[in-house]
């Protein structure tokens, strides 16, 4: 993407009701505005809130939100020239129950207060295979103790990823820390029992994925 397009897409994503994007001081600050009131001053409503971390395009928050209008989705990723696409889709479609949050996930713990949060997706994280990286793996201990602190105490996460190496790293973590993985699946689409929020969306980069036959993982679980 140009540097022109790009510029284009952080200016329109300033235009949207559905993007928040904090400062990055405002939210070290620990006085972010947000945290703790999503639902009063965000979504205006008192509907389960769900997270998709790394969200890129948007488009599974996107997808999600169609799927569960009885939910409330948010969208969270850095690179706000990516969801710009997510964030506009919604607006033309009329969908108020998704929005998008330009930010670190590291920071979550600042955007969100404790037990506010309901339920977190990641999907098609980069699996930090380098031993250098591990610290910016999204399914490492300190980024679950940091899910556990903003979920409510029966929430859930979901992984979902084209990497045999995160599939595996992560189920080798949650069964070594003691944490409750309610199913893993190798395959989802070769699997009956596969939920339809895991196959019945499908981003760009995971069409791709399976053209070049690679199988889709999914595992879901609850941090003790």
């Amino acid at each position: 993407m140009g540097s022109k397009n790009k510029l284009r897409r952080f200016r329109e994503n300033e235009t949207f009701a559905n993007v928040v994007q904090p400062t990055r001081e405002e939210v070290v600050d620990g006085d972010f505005y947000l945290k703790g009131n999503w639902s009063e001053n965000f979504f205006k409503n008192n509907k389960p809130i769900v997270l998709e971390l790394g969200c890129g395009k948007g488009e599974y928050s996107v997808g999600l939100a169609q799927a569960f209008p009885e939910k409330n989705f948010l969208g969270i990723d850095i690179k706000g020239a990516r969801f710009w696409r997510g964030a506009k889709t919604a607006l033309e479609e009329g969908l108020d129950n998704v929005g998008f949050l330009r930010s670190q996930i590291e920071l979550i713990d600042l955007l969100f207060a404790e037990d506010e949060v309901d339920e977190i997706w990641i999907t098609f994280p980069d699996p930090q295979i380098k031993y250098k990286r591990t610290k910016h793996r999204m399914t490492n201990s300190e980024f679950l103790q940091k899910y556990k602190k903003i979920l409510k105490p029966q929430g859930l996460v979901n992984l979902k990823t084209d990497s045999e190496f995160m599939h595996g790293y992560t189920l080798g973590l949650l069964h070594g820390e003691g944490h409750e993985v309610i199913q893993a699946n190798h395959d989802v689409y070769k699997n009956e029992y596969s939920p339809k929020e895991v196959t019945g969306i499908q981003t760009f980069y995971e069409k791709q994925y399976l053209e070049q036959g690679k199988p889709i993982t999914y595992v879901q679980f609850r941090i003790k």
